[in-house]
This record gives C-alpha cells, structure tokens and sequence, in this order.
C-alpha cells in the first residue's frame, strides 16, 4: 500500500470514546514489548507516529490512527506486563476484550509475537481466544532483525507449534528496522478491506 498520510486521531479507553467513522479498522494486539508501535511506524513508514516506549506497559489505552483516510490502525493495550497491579492488567484486558467484541469496524486483529521467544501463557490464551470468536486474525512475529537468519525457520516453526496454529495459517516474520514483512502484511490487510 502506498501511504499518502498517516494521523493519530485520539486515544480512548471506554467504547464511547471511540472515533465515530464508517471506516474499516485494523487491531493490533500483544504482550507488552513486542513492538505494536514499531509495527505501525513500519507500515505507516514514519519514525514517530506511534510513540515507542522506552518501558514496557506503558500504552493503557486504546490509540487510533488514520491512514489514508481509509482505514484506521487500532494499538490495543500491551498484555502480560510483570511490573503492574492485577487490577490494571484486569483493566487492560476487559478493555482489550470489549474493543474486540464490540468494534463492529474491526475487520482484521494482527497479533503479535516476539520471534525471539517461544510465545508465551498469555499469547497463548489470547490466540485461543481470537480463534474460539472465529475473529480474523494475522499472526506476526516481531523482532526479525534481532535474530541470525540461519534461526527464522525454527523459531516460526516453534512459534507455530506452540500456538497450535494450523499450517495453512500466516504467520509473517517482520522487522521495524529492515521493514521486511511490510508488503506482505499490507497484503493480508488488504484482503480484508473489500
């Protein structure tokens, strides 16, 4: 996809808060520290349209993002984060879970996973819980660059087996900093936008 223009539109936390627009929305979800603002900075190609922390944790709220006034970009909170209360992290998923239930312009949920690391119990439940709702889903494995290439092979099969994924399911390798797997995950999104 080409960009011709990329906004942050709002940040919301409760459904009323939402943008009101008739356009279709892409979700993105994961642990936190898996790079959901590098991925959108990636596929927007700017630098600083999705502010990236410098701890993990630290998206507590829902960010919209207009692209090419078609479509928006959707950064879901950041799950499974240690280093918060279990009230927060109980926050953070009803808020995740009302988004994904509720969103009737949510077309496609890209789930990320580090490829560094085997997935972990809460990337788990939520791949169960995206595939039990039948929800549309894109598996993206962050982080490409951190690792030898002679390694992508068996970490995404590693990936797959933990998940249970079935093998004719994507899962797209990406890196923030090459942008490999930029085309190929605008193609799934596409897909999904007709």
């Amino acid at each position: 996809m080409q960009i011709k223009s990329a906004d942050y539109i709002l940040t919301a936390v409760r459904p009323d808060q939402y943008p009101v627009h008739d356009r279709p929305e892409i979700a993105l979800v994961g642990r936190s520290n898996v790079g959901k603002s590098s991925i959108i900075n990636g596929l927007v190609n700017r630098k600083n349209l999705a502010r990236v922390a410098a701890t993990p944790g630290k998206t507590r709220e829902i960010n919209f993002y207009k692209v090419n006034n078609t479509l928006y970009l959707v950064d879901l909170p950041g799950y499974g984060y240690a280093k918060v209360s279990k009230t927060a992290k109980e926050s953070w998923a009803e808020m995740i879970e009302t988004y994904l239930n509720t969103r009737p312009h949510l077309r496609l949920t890209l789930m990320l996973v580090d490829i560094r690391h085997n997935p972990t119990a809460d990337d788990q439940t939520m791949y169960q819980w995206l595939a039990g709702q039948d929800k549309p889903r894109l598996l993206v494995a962050s982080k490409l660059d951190k690792i030898p290439v002679s390694q992508v092979g068996q970490r995404l099969q590693e990936i797959r087996a933990v998940l249970g994924m079935d093998s004719a399911e994507s899962l797209i390798p990406f890196s923030a900093v090459t942008k490999q797997g930029r085309n190929e995950i605008w193609a799934q999104i596409e897909s999904y936008l007709g």
